[in-house]
């Protein structure tokens, strides 16, 4: 008589757990902001985490000097404002407060130390299959496999390391890390250091290096564009935000452009060549943020952070460029910027593409089929991400509600047709 209920024999291998409603895979702010959703609308869940806290990469892989690069009032969860007494660009230790704060004001509690190995719709039952290993017990790593209707996938854009294989760089013979993993410049003072990438990390980075004493090159591969973080006295952002309530982006990004100009001069002339695609159009095409300037470009200017052409190769001490240059380095910082991992653990699904981003582009991108989706993959950082939680937590409940009216409808049928026989 159990011969079609067990799908597959490791069933028995793994403590199994039926959870009644959704199980969210990533306790960073996006699986937060859902979880505070289902939480004001009554709906159980749990929250599987696979570091030891919540936001993780704001906690564990974020230097000391970040602040947000947007004004406060863009980067706040739903139904949880900054305290008044934030300053518009809070610190990389006040947002962690912030986010623990909305975790215990909704009564968040993770489990913690739990890695999805595996997730996938088993179509026999209509279920979702969630293995993973905890490393959070007494007797060390345990197995558990969650039965669900519905999976939250909250785990990010960010959530593994992009290392590029560069020829000669295990030959290197110097320090190499990835911007992941460093938090200030002290260690670095007197040295000459190779920040590879020019991004909004390589840029704060490359600043952080200078301030404590050290001599960065930092490597531009690719065009970038540079923008004031402020224009006018208004954040670049809000005000793009603004214009493309009233114009095209083609005219919205010539307008930023122009006052980025005016600003911040021609980045050309410094190495920073601008993509022909203008910053608005950009991210939303691509999903490339432009780099919004907070001093690093005083300091190009200057010659006190070096830039430089693309690498041929490392070698003992030292980098070989594609001008032909050679530098004497000490050290290698790779701000080359994470990815999704989604396609490692979720299985046989038409949401994602192959690289772990929804196939379709915000604001469509949230919901997939038989009970699946995605928080977190706008590219529109904090501000999408919001958007996109607050529309999977009303989703949800709505669904688990017509299914609680549903299961109450054939319980109270059941019991009628129990009294009829007495």
């Amino acid at each position: 008589m159990f011969g079609n209920f067990i799908p597959d024999s490791d069933i028995f291998s793994r403590r199994c757990i039926w959870v009644n409603g959704p199980v969210i895979v990533g306790a960073g702010p996006s699986g937060l902001a859902v979880a505070a959703g289902l939480k004001r609308e009554g709906v159980p869940f749990i929250i599987l985490e696979r570091a030891n806290c919540i936001a993780s990469l704001w906690q564990n892989r974020t230097y000391d000097r970040l602040k947000l690069h947007l004004p406060k009032q863009f980067c706040q969860l739903p139904n949880f404002p900054f305290p008044e007494d934030y300053p518009e660009y809070p610190t990389k230790f006040q947002f962690i407060q912030y986010l623990e704060d909305y975790a215990t004001h909704f009564e968040i509690s993770p489990k913690y130390n739990e890695t999805v190995q595996s997730a996938k719709y088993d179509e026999t039952f209509g279920l979702w299959r969630v293995k993973t290993i905890s490393k959070s017990g007494p007797l060390g790593s345990c197995e558990f496999e969650y039965i669900c209707r519905t999976l939250v996938v909250a785990t990010g854009e960010n959530a593994e390391k992009v290392v590029p294989d560069f020829e000669g760089l295990e030959d290197f013979g110097g320090d190499v890390l990835h911007a992941g993993d460093y938090k200030s410049g002290g260690r670095y003072q007197g040295k000459n250091v190779l920040v590879v990438g020019c991004g909004n990390s390589g840029m704060e980075v490359s600043l952080d290096l200078y301030n404590h004493g050290a001599n960065p090159s930092m490597v531009v591969r690719s065009s970038v564009h540079v923008l004031p973080r402020e224009i006018l006295g208004k954040s670049t952002f809000e005000l793009g935000v603004t214009m493309m309530k009233w114009m095209p982006v083609w005219l919205a990004d010539k307008t930023l452009l122009l006052l980025a100009r005016i600003a911040l001069g021609d980045t050309d002339k410094y190495g920073l060549k601008r993509p022909k695609i203008g910053p608005l159009e950009l991210k939303n095409k691509e999903g490339k943020t432009p780099v919004l300037d907070i001093g690093a470009l005083p300091k190009i200017r200057s010659g006190k952070i070096n830039i430089v052409p693309g690498i041929i190769k490392f070698g003992r001490g030292k980098v070989e460029l594609v001008d032909g240059r050679v530098l004497e380095i000490d050290s290698v910082i790779l701000a080359t910027g994470y990815r999704s991992n989604v396609p490692s653990w979720l299985k046989d699904n038409d949401l994602f593409s192959d690289d772990g981003i929804p196939k379709n582009p915000f604001p469509n991108g949230w919901k997939g089929e038989a009970g699946l989706y995605a928080v977190g993959f706008t590219r529109k950082g904090l501000f999408g991400a919001s958007l996109d939680a607050m529309s999977v937590a009303h989703d949800i409940a709505c669904r688990w509600k017509e299914e609680s009216k549903q299961h109450k409808k054939t319980a109270a049928a059941r019991h009628r047709r129990c009294i009829s026989h007495f």
